[in-house]
């Protein structure tokens, strides 16, 4: 019983550090540097990028690429950009009843189920 209460204690003492206080974004930023300083050393060495997974670039599934037309798919890699700017296609056009000025709210749904 006492394990627990300290293991609670602990981790509400680190929720508050990393949540109400400032306390770590100094040391937060400092291993956020060295990884940092490590990547760009790998790369002046090597000549190799490292990629992070967050920074892949999402790609429009295949199925819907057949079903578009032109004028649609055109739209729709605009919108493949990042993340952020799908994240926001979804927020924007993938609710019911929603619409949008170049795709037809049957692809429109069709796109939406599968990103």
């Amino acid at each position: 019983m006492r394990g627990w209460i300290l293991i609670a204690l602990i981790g509400g003492v680190i929720y508050y550090f990393a949540t109400d206080t400032d306390k770590l974004d100094e040391p937060i930023a400092a291993v956020e540097s060295v990884f940092n300083d490590a990547e760009k050393k790998i790369k002046s060495m090597t000549g190799t990028k490292i990629t992070r997974k967050e920074e892949f670039i999402p790609t429009i599934p295949s199925d819907v690429i057949e079903r578009l037309t032109a004028k649609e798919l055109s739209e729709l890699k605009s919108v493949f950009t990042d993340n952020e700017s799908v994240s926001a296609f979804k927020d924007e056009y993938c609710g019911f009843g929603l619409t949008h000025p170049a795709i037809s709210k049957q692809n429109l749904q069709f796109i939406c189920d599968k990103i």
